[in-house]
């Protein structure tokens, strides 16, 4: 009988060990998985978050820059037609060499055309007032292509982009522009009409 029960303790206490043993693999998978698990979904969350983020917030930049570049010209056009309308209105009060030459073509075209048993003052008009005249038309075609130059580019911001307002100086130089052209025009007109700078009389 003390041999059955000895034995029997045995198997007790074998069985409880082993159900120990058991346990504590559990416990251990059970850890070993939920940390397996965690360690996982941190790395995928810090590795998908940041890295899929990037690419959205630098085309949302670069669509941004686009949009600002396309709504904000930079202005060159405008200040560039303001300094040709500057220089068109300067040409036309102090002479062009195609005025200079048109003017010279006329002349030797009235000495040509102009007998010596001519008239004085036929004479003149030929070979002087023609030139003249010549000299006079070149200067306005100038001073009208300053004024039209002009006004195009103090238009231009109503027809731009809404809300960019336009240079200073560039509106300075445009205003400029006009107003020689407007001077150049009206001298050009005196000028051809004879009211400025007449021609003598021959006698």
């Amino acid at each position: 009988m003390d041999e059955t029960r000895a034995g029997n303790g045995a198997e007790a206490t074998n069985d409880e060990e082993k159900a120990d043993v058991t346990k504590a693999g559990k416990t251990a998978e059970e850890t070993t998985g939920h940390t397996a698990e965690g360690s996982a979904g941190h790395t995928a969350e810090d590795t998908t978050g940041p890295t899929a983020g990037e690419p959205a917030e630098e085309a949302r930049t670069e669509g941004e820059a686009e949009e600002s570049a396309i709504e904000r010209p930079s202005g060159v056009g405008q200040g560039a037609g303001a300094v040709v309308s500057a220089a068109l209105g300067i040409v036309s009060l102090t002479g062009n060499w195609v005025g200079t030459v048109a003017a010279a073509r006329q002349t030797l075209i009235g000495q040509l055309q102009t007998s010596s048993s001519a008239s004085v003052a036929k004479q003149i008009k030929a070979v002087y007032g023609d030139a003249w005249h010549t000299t006079a038309l070149w200067g306005g075609l100038f001073a009208l292509a300053a004024l039209l130059v002009g006004v195009v580019v103090l238009v231009r911001p109503a027809f731009g982009a809404p809300g960019k307002p336009q240079d200073t100086w560039v509106k300075s130089v445009a205003w400029a522009g006009v107003s020689l052209g407007v001077v150049g025009l009206l001298l050009a007109v005196l000028k051809y009409s004879d009211v400025l700078l007449a021609l003598p009389s021959g006698g």
